[in-house]
Parts: C-alpha cells; structure tokens; sequence
C-alpha cells in the first residue's frame, strides 16, 4: 500500500474509533444526563405517556393522582386538597422538575424502579398499559386537617408536627403559609411559571421551605425539656428538690447582664428565694433553668441534646436540616459559644440554639415512649400498580438509650404539671396532656419582633406526640407566647388522633 493510502486508511480508522468513543459517550456515560435535562422533551414526552403512581394518606385517600388529558402530554399530575398536604408530596412540574416525595419517590412513582421490573415485564407481554408504583405515606388525614385547618383560620404562619411515639411514624406535617402544586403541574408553561413566581422562591419565607423539617429556629423554653433530661440523667438534680433560684432577674455570670424571667415575676410555688425544677418547669422560670443548666455543664447538655438527634442529618426520607447548639465547626455544631454566659442562655433555648418541628416533635415521642426514640418515617408502604406490597413499613429505633423509663416517667410528670398552666382552649378534659410551652426571642431586633411561640406535647397513653412552633400571624404581637398561639393548634391534632372532640 502506498504512502497516500496508508494515511487515508489511518485517518478513516482514528475517525471510526473516535465515533465511536464518542457513542458510548453520549449512550453510557452522559445517557443520565440528557434523558433527566428538563430540555429533553422526548424524556417529558415518555414521562408523561404513562400514569404516575399515587400517592396517598395512611388511610388510602389520594394526596396525588394523575389523569387523562387531550394534550400532547398525556397525563396531568393532580393534588387534591393540594396547599394542606404540598410539604409533603411536592410538586411534580415540566417546568421545575419535581420536589418533596414526588422527587425522592420518582422511580417507584414512574414505574422505572428495579421493584417495578416484574411488573413491567409482564406489561410488555400482555400489552397491558404501564403505570408506575403507588406510595402510601404515614400521614392521617383527620390529624393533618386538623393543623393545617386550625393554622389557618388563625392566619399563623410555621409548623405543625405529629408522631407517633411507639413506631415513630409521622402523622402530620404542616408548613404554612402554604402553595398549591396544581398550578406548578399544569401542562402550560405560562400558569406554572406564574405559579412559581407567586411562591417568591427566593425569599427565606417562601411557601416552598418545608418548615416542619427544612427551618429550624430557636426553641425558646421548650428546650429546658433536654436540661431537664440531662439534669436527670447525671445525678445534677431531682424533681423536688428545691435547690434553683426563684428570683425574678440574675446576673449572667462574669457579666454586668441581667436574664430576667417572663414579665419579670418571681417564679411562683418556692419557700426561701428557691424552687424545684418541677416547679421551676411549670412556671417556665428561666432564672432555675438558667442556672441548673449551668451546673450541668456544657458538655453533659450537648451530649444529651446529641442523644435526642441534635447535629444529625435524619432522613425521613424528606431531608431534616440539623437541630443546634452552635454554628457548625468542621461538620459538628454541638459546641456552646461564649462560656458560662452562653450556657445560661442556652439553657432556656436561645443564644444560638436551633430546632426543627421535627426535632422538637421527637424529644416529646421520646419522653412519651420511656426514653426510646424511634426513627420517624413517612413512608408507610410501596405498592406496585396492583396495590400488592413491595416494601413494608418496619419501626426502628434511633436510639433506645436517650433517657431512662424513670427519668422520662419523672419529665412526663413535670410536663403535667407544666400544661396545668398552659390555658384550656381547645383542651379535651378527658384526654391527659404532657407539654412544655415557649417563647423564643429572635431577630437583629428582638425586642419589636414577635417571638415564636412554641408548644411541645404528647397525651400519655394516646400515641401521638406534637410540636408546633407559630412565627408570625394572628391578632398576637410582642406579648406572644406559645401556651396562646401553638397550643390551641396542637391540642387539635391531639383530640383529632385520640378520639377527642
């Protein structure tokens, strides 16, 4: 072969093998890629040929369907009652892609699951219409309602959680203000990207943060519930021994810097200028708390905050931001800033404390279940298109060392006599309740901004544990305080799941 040959040869062989380098480029490595661009719109075309999966409430009822449309895209996601259940489901849009379990599900949901694989085989031999997997959630619909109905009417903006303290499973999840994901599924671009713009995306406030699990703010006095667990649990102290403070103000050790109590009052019920941590706890006196957070130390209160899931990254499988003690520091932020002073104020849940609906939900399911903290969880099964069931819900403990049965036994008798002075609105008298309230300040300027007013419970013997935590709303102002806004709303969710009127 001459030399002209040769090189032609040579020059269609370096072409042929780059071809196909460039094949298997574009089909193996990047093939993920460009089927999941939100450009592709063979990919949406082929998304959307096929029913979605549902999703649904513990009970059945439907939460997300799909149905038939005339368009080119042949199924229409649709979500009844959509505002009271999007912080869950999500949004599954052309425009914005997918959010909430809607995302984290897709693959059961749009039958290309490896479950689903069976299922799929036999559709291509029958000829039978594929259609992807349903997912059916722990949420109570009549628990659920109940938060979500209570928050609004009252026009507070926050959170509401539900779980069950014994397997852990969550039985509502409230974010409001809320959105409706039906306009952000619709087939026109135009009304999705309407609806977008509608739930300002890029405010800290947007209807889109789904509070009960993607904020977390301070806890205020519901905190001193893990004091109160640390105290216990290393000997500090005991329930009725009174040995904390009850005046009204203190001076922040190796400070000039005052705390003061509520509305400046003495805690009530001591002899001597002192009180339990009983009644220290029901009165929400933060000049005791305060100081027997103190002598408990730093180290021993963030271990104790670590055993309830402070600095975790849970999954439920919605993502949980984590619940903290300080700013992060190389991953872990467990660490109490500013020494003495800084353990002070911690100790009645500010400084730089942050907690999620969640987390502070989990600490009252802990206290409920004798110390065991259960994984909460918000799938209760995966069903494949025939409704059999793929993978069931199995209750797993996070931690079966949190506290004691007697320490719990003795916070839960504290937590009564705490809701004995959280007000009646709402309160079913034949339904026992274990809270804690609290009153969070926050902001650059705190003292003309309204406080979060948070409330922590369960109802001993009912199965559910709640917290919810209200930011702003309502005819409530600076004088705000959990035991007004956020107990009212949680008492609901308790007499909705446990019979109550």
């Amino acid at each position: 072969m001459n030399t002209p040959l040769r090189r032609v040869s040579l020059a269609m062989m370096v072409l042929v093998v780059l071809l196909m380098v460039n094949d298997m480029y574009v089909q193996v490595i990047k093939a993920d890629s460009y089927s999941n661009n939100p450009l592709n719109h063979r990919t949406l075309l082929t998304e959307y040929s096929e029913p979605r999966g549902l999703i649904t409430a513990t009970n059945g009822a439907p939460l997300a369907t799909s149905v038939a449309t005339t368009d080119s895209y042949k199924y229409l996601r649709q979500y009844p009652d959509g505002p009271m259940y999007a912080p869950v489901t999500g949004y599954f849009s052309l425009v914005y892609g997918a959010s909430g379990m809607e995302r984290i599900e897709n693959s059961i949901l749009n039958g290309s699951d490896d479950r689903l694989f069976v299922r799929r085989l036999s559709d291509l031999i029958t000829g039978r219409n594929p259609s992807g997997g349903d997912v059916q959630l722990t949420i109570d619909p009549k628990v659920q309602e109940a938060a979500y109905n209570g928050m609004i009417a009252a026009g507070y903006s926050g959170a509401a959680v539900a779980i069950q303290p014994s397997t852990g499973q969550i039985l509502a999840m409230v974010s409001t203000p809320s959105y409706d994901p039906n306009g952000l599924a619709s087939h026109s671009t135009t009304t999705e990207t309407n609806s977008w713009a509608a739930t300002n995306p890029t405010s800290l406030s947007s209807p889109l943060i789904n509070q009960p699990v993607q904020a977390a703010y301070q806890p205020g006095s519901t905190f001193k519930l893990i004091v109160a667990a640390a105290a216990l649990n290393n000997n500090v102290d005991t329930e009725n021994n009174a040995d904390l403070p009850s005046a009204s103000a203190i001076t922040l050790p190796g400070t000039s810097t005052l705390m003061h109590n509520d509305d400046g009052e003495t805690c009530p019920g001591g002899s001597g200028g002192m009180v339990t941590m009983k009644q220290a706890l029901a009165a929400s006196c933060n000049t005791a708390f305060a100081t027997l957070a103190g002598r408990v130390g730093a180290s021993a209160l963030a271990a104790q905050a670590q055993k309830f899931g402070f600095g975790d990254n849970l999954s439920v499988p919605l993502s949980v931001v984590p619940s903290c003690l300080g700013p992060s520091t190389g991953g872990n932020c467990l660490n109490i800033l500013n020494g003495t002073p800084g353990l002070y104020q911690s100790g009645i849940g500010q400084l730089n404390v942050q907690e999620t609906p969640l987390q502070n939900a989990l600490v009252a399911a802990t206290i409920a279940n004798g110390g065991v903290e259960m994984q909460p969880q918000l799938v209760k099964a995966i069903l494949a298109p025939d409704l059999s069931t793929i993978q069931g819900f199995t209750p797993q403990v996070m931690n079966n060392n949190v506290m004691s049965p007697q320490v719990a036994s003795t916070i839960t008798d504290m937590m009564e006599a705490s809701e004995a002075n959280d007000g009646t609105v709402n309160k079913d008298p034949n339904i026992t309740i274990a809270s804690k309230t609290g009153t969070a300040e926050h902001g650059n300027n705190p003292k003309n901004t309204q406080p979060y007013g948070w409330y922590d419970a369960f109802a001993p013997g009912k199965d559910i544990a709640v917290a919810v935590v209200v930011t702003s709303g309502g005819s409530f102002d600076l004088a705000t305080i959990g035991a007004k806004v956020a107990a009212p709303i949680a008492r609901l969710m308790i007499n909705a799941e446990a019979g109550g009127s």
